[in-house]
């Protein structure tokens, strides 16, 4: 299909990734479905090269993001008879990272500043969606915090959103926003490189590592590393710290759930040899803040 004019408005954020098509599937009955909430610059039903059988997957690309979100909007989606998959479609490179592609309601929100409040959270992250809860993350010991938040919707739309949207600022401050993984759905990342725990080029968002007890602090940098800063500070490339180790190692905040796992060996990822990765089973439980 031919594209018209590229919009205002990034394409990546225009577009839908629509799995789980029927074989019947055909370019015209998924233009069909789509176009009624929308105009429709692209669309695409991936097909097999040799045999050109459909591959029951295909991407959507709208005018404008307002249509991507009434059609998110109008979930679930049936073509053909079939109840179909529809996502926000991520970037190549984007889908390499961690967990990219998995289905969640929850974001990690990192480098905020201490006098970052569960409102300023509230207040910015809201405009993507009903927020079910927050969490500013304390030490148990010295009850300073620790530099991050979670944030939980009811929607896994809203994080995918956020998450391919990028840049992000809070009380003044930008941060880096992330897809929370539980400890299951890191379990499932284990297998392969690239993953949580699994492998060279692992980490959170790939190639990451955090500190010795480093904490997101003092414009993003981690308390207790050497060098690296956090999103450019410092001398580190996007690394959590040239001393390398796992994050928070030794400590044990209080709460639940979430999970980290420390590095393969001692290396930050500002300028490291080795790119570190979770997944040790070593756990790390966060003290709930106040539910929405």
């Amino acid at each position: 299909m031919s594209k018209s004019a590229s919009p205002k408005e990034p394409e990546q954020l225009r577009k839908l990734f629509i799995g789980g098509l029927s074989p019947d599937t055909t370019d015209q009955s998924l233009r069909s479905h789509f176009k009624q909430w929308g105009t429709l610059t692209d669309c695409v039903l991936k097909r097999d090269p040799n045999t050109k059988q459909s591959r029951g997957f295909g991407f959507v690309t709208y005018a404008t993001v307002g249509e991507v979100d009434a059609a998110m909007n109008a979930r679930p989606h049936k073509v053909d008879g079939k109840v179909v998959d529809a996502k926000r479609a991520f970037s190549r490179e984007d889908s390499q990272r961690p967990g990219a592609l998995l289905t969640v309601n929850k974001i990690f929100v990192g480098g905020i500043k201490d006098d970052t409040e569960e409102q300023h959270l509230r207040n910015y992250f809201e405009q993507y969606g009903k927020i079910e809860g927050i969490e500013i993350v304390t030490d148990r010991g010295s009850g300073r915090r620790r530099g991050f938040a979670f944030v939980t919707f009811d929607d896994h739309d809203a994080v995918d959103k956020i998450v391919i949207q990028k840049d992000h600022t809070v009380n003044g401050h930008q941060c880096e926003v992330r897809k929370a993984l539980s400890k299951r759905e890191m379990a499932r990342r284990r297998s392969g490189p690239g993953n949580f725990g699994g492998g060279r080029g692992g980490g959170f968002g790939g190639n990451d590592n955090f500190g010795r007890r480093g904490n997101f602090r003092d414009g993003g940098r981690f308390d207790g590393s050497r060098g690296g800063g956090y999103d450019g500070s410092g001398g580190g490339s996007n690394g959590f710290g040239n001393a390398g180790s796992n994050w928070g190692k030794g400590s044990h905040p209080k709460g639940g759930g979430q999970h980290f796992a420390k590095p393969r060996k001692k290396s930050g990822c500002g300028g490291s040899r080795i790119n570190s990765s979770y997944g040790s089973g070593r756990r790390f439980q966060f003290q709930p803040g106040n539910k929405a």
